[in-house]
């Protein structure tokens, strides 16, 4: 499933405009512990998190993810915004807790990491 799809059937609200990513997502994961999101998040994949500070965009463009959801209505600072602009990773918002999202997404068919 492509990520404007994703966000679209989720009802995310999309933080940036205009970051497109032509490929499949190819999972996704859910961590608030960004080690742990370094180690076991999908290439490809988006991550599920309550973090809005600028340490989560470095892990996220390390670990060669499309997107970050921020669920439970936390919205970044625009430092974070213009650095994930940087970095071309797409952030969305939900008003929905983590384990919501998680489930949608599993029930989608998106799963995490499979090694």
């Amino acid at each position: 499933m492509r990520l404007e799809e994703l966000a679209q059937k989720l009802e995310l609200r999309e933080l940036i405009q205009g970051v497109v990513h032509g490929g499949e997502v190819t999972g996704g994961y859910a961590s608030d512990l960004l080690s742990d999101v370094l180690v076991h998040a999908p290439a490809g994949g988006v991550l599920i998190t309550l973090q809005v500070h600028l340490n989560v965009i470095a892990v996220a463009s390390h670990a060669g993810l499309q997107a970050v959801i921020f669920s439970s209505d936390r919205i970044p600072e625009q430092d974070v915004i213009d650095r994930a602009v940087g970095e071309d990773l797409s952030l969305y918002a939900s008003s929905a807790d983590t384990f919501e999202i998680a489930g949608r997404l599993y029930e989608m068919g998106l799963r995490g990491r499979t090694e």
